[in-house]
């Protein structure tokens, strides 16, 4: 990894992203995604930014995401990366097709995983919702004020779902899940998530379900009641704000969201403090910048060294783009979308 003083000027690094089957996936990722879902699968996620993701354009082609970050360091994560996370990579993101309901859920925060689960990241997400069934909904925290031991008696007796607060969702929405938020996806909503790169899910409830082999899931009821929020939460929806011709969506102390629609060409943001990961909703976008060029279809991520310098985005006048960032404290779009909420936020 770079330790010298001079940074080594990196170019876009274009992945081929991991499709991951699950009990309650399916097959929308095909048509959202551009994925290559097989007939018949149930296929959960697509994840984006995976360390076992590998890059397909020269000179990192064939290598893994994770093999690259080590091999960079710091000139491909950036320094507040590494300020916030260590020397890893930061976000992992992913798109999500809930086929049916997902377990009921909460993650932890980043120093009770530094304390129990071997110094790993804790789990502060956001999801972008790209595609609702009638009905649609997602669990949001609780109802109202319970205590630890009325949930642990609750799923006792398969009567969490009573305590449970139900959202409406419909494309187009934004939600913040900071960590400690009990949460589900619903069956019918399809999704772009970003999150902290963690895998700690602490399950707390899975509605009785059997895997294939007949047994029923793990549950994590300790572990869950230990760091879940006993208050109610309604911060749920965030307001995406408007700013410079593109969409602010989320922003927080680990990430900012922002969307892009292209119409021809539109320069990009040189952030040297952090990389950036770029995403395609919809249409074809070239990045194109002195360090290399990658073309980008539905459904594709590319991520943008730190050390990367000017580029630009040219779209084809029907491309939608995602893009996030570790900002700094003083991060203009951060503050702007913050200003701009009713309610204040927590990480």
């Amino acid at each position: 990894m770079s330790t010298g003083q001079t940074p080594r000027r990196l170019g876009p690094i274009q992945l081929r992203a991991s499709l991951h089957e699950t009990i309650w996936g399916g097959e929308n990722l095909r048509a959202l995604a551009g994925k290559d879902v097989p007939e018949g699968a149930h296929i959960g996620e697509s994840w984006e930014t995976a360390l076992d993701a590998i890059a397909t354009n020269p000179p990192y082609a064939g290598q893994t995401l994770g093999a690259l970050t080590e091999r960079y360091g710091v000139d491909l994560i950036g320094a507040r990366a590494e300020a916030v996370f260590g020397l890893r990579f930061p976000l992992l993101t992913k798109f999500l097709d809930a086929h049916d309901e997902l377990s009921v859920q909460v993650h932890p925060n980043d120093e009770y995983a530094a304390a129990h689960e071997g110094g790993k990241l804790g789990k502060t997400e956001t999801w972008y919702i790209l595609q609702t069934e009638p009905g649609a909904r997602v669990v949001y925290g609780l109802s109202r004020e319970t205590t630890r031991e009325e949930i642990r008696q609750a799923i006792a007796t398969n009567t969490l779902e009573d305590v449970l607060r139900s959202v409406d969702v419909k494309p187009g929405d934004v939600i913040f899940v900071p960590a400690g938020t009990v949460h589900a996806i619903c069956a019918g909503v399809t999704l772009y998530e970003l999150q902290e790169y963690s895998d700690i899910t602490y399950r707390l409830y899975d509605y009785g379900r059997l895997q294939a082999d007949g047994r029923p899931r793990d549950l994590h009821i300790e572990q869950g009641l230990a760091v879940m929020r006993y208050a109610p939460q309604t911060l749920e929806r965030v307001t995406p704000l408007a700013r410079d011709g593109r969409r602010v969506l989320v922003g927080c102390h680990y990430f900012v969201l922002d969307e892009i629609t292209l119409s021809g060409e539109r320069a990009g943001t040189i952030r040297p403090t952090s990389c950036q990961i770029v995403t395609a909703l919809s249409g074809r976008c070239e990045i194109a910048s002195d360090e290399g060029n990658v073309t980008l279809a539905q459904g594709e991520t590319a991520v943008l060294p730190a050390t990367m310098g000017a580029h630009s985005f040219i779209g084809d006048g029907e491309a939608r783009l995602l893009r996030s960032w570790v900002p700094e404290p003083n991060d203009a779009d951060l503050a702007a979308w913050q200003a701009a909420q009713s309610f204040p936020l927590e990480d």
